[in-house]
């Protein structure tokens, strides 16, 4: 049997068996620690603790799910980095890729388990075939959790072989990827102006409404990916920001890393 998170240890301990059941300001207080929401300018949360007691504030102007995470995360530092007062600003938290501090990315993988414990989440993902946006939607409404975070639950959780990744107007912001698909799959910086993404970025297109097949070298940088095709769906998540799911099907781009294949463009790990 996998070992319990320390998030998960704290759930099991409540009887915590469904979604809907993972209360996280009555989890605080179990825990010692009160919630505020205040408005709050340059952050997305801060707590400030004294013995086994603290005060969590979390910025109110946060849409719903942002501000859920946001507490999540914070119970991350207190469980882990008590001590010291903490402020949280809006890239701290959230994506698990290029954080420069190690206690962000602590808190974030605290914040995950706590509300997608692995215990439930896998058997809800286990329901759903396939691996698109409209499960991952279906899953983040259940979860009560953003739609980005639920993609990438669902690819570290291995669902299904593909990368999550995420773009903006200057290029590549992050990448996730799954454990089954090999590291030298790399995700290129910048968007393939032939792919659907591209217009769903940069053009009036609508969100894809289901994965569209493509070939493989529109997403990554080697020089053997044009014998792949792979499947791709995009959706907008802000202002001029969209999250890709790559889904990776066909079994020869599962294989481990031909020699004799050489990489294309810059080999930069920037994500999960």
């Amino acid at each position: 049997m996998t070992s319990l998170t320390q998030a998960e240890l704290v759930l099991k301990r409540l009887g915590v068996t469904e979604p809907a059941e993972i209360d996280l300001e009555a989890i605080a207080w179990t825990l010692g620690a009160r919630v505020r929401y205040r408005p709050l300018d340059g952050c997305e949360a801060r707590i400030v603790g004294h013995g086994d007691q603290a005060i969590i504030t979390i910025n109110d102007r946060s849409q719903p799910r942002r501000r859920r995470f946001s507490l999540a995360h914070e119970l991350g530092h207190w469980k882990f980095h008590r001590g010291k007062m903490l402020v949280c600003h809006s890239e701290d938290i959230g994506h698990r890729g290029n954080l420069p501090s190690s206690l962000e990315r602590v808190a974030n993988s605290y914040a995950a388990d706590l509300i997608m414990p692995n215990y439930i989440f896998d058997r809800i993902a286990r329901s759903y075939k396939n691996l698109n946006f409209q499960t991952i939607r279906s899953i983040s409404d259940e979860f009560d959790v953003s739609l980005t975070a639920t993609a990438i639950r669902l690819i570290e959780r291995r669902h299904t072989p593909a990368v999550v990744v995420c773009h903006g107007r200057q290029g590549r912001h992050w990448f996730v990827r799954s454990t089954d698909v090999p590291d030298h799959w790399f995700p290129r910086d910048d968007l393939d102006p032939e792919s659907f993404a591209f217009g769903v970025l940069f053009g009036d297109d609508p969100d894809d409404r289901m994965p569209h097949r493509i070939g493989a070298d529109a997403w990554f940088d080697r020089c053997d990916a044009a014998r792949y095709e792979v499947y791709e769906q995009t959706i907008r998540t802000g202002d001029n920001e969209i999250v890709t799911i790559v889904l990776i099907t066909d079994s020869g781009m599962l294989k481990e890393s031909d020699k004799s294949a050489r990489w294309v463009g810059r080999n930069k790990w920037v994500g999960g």
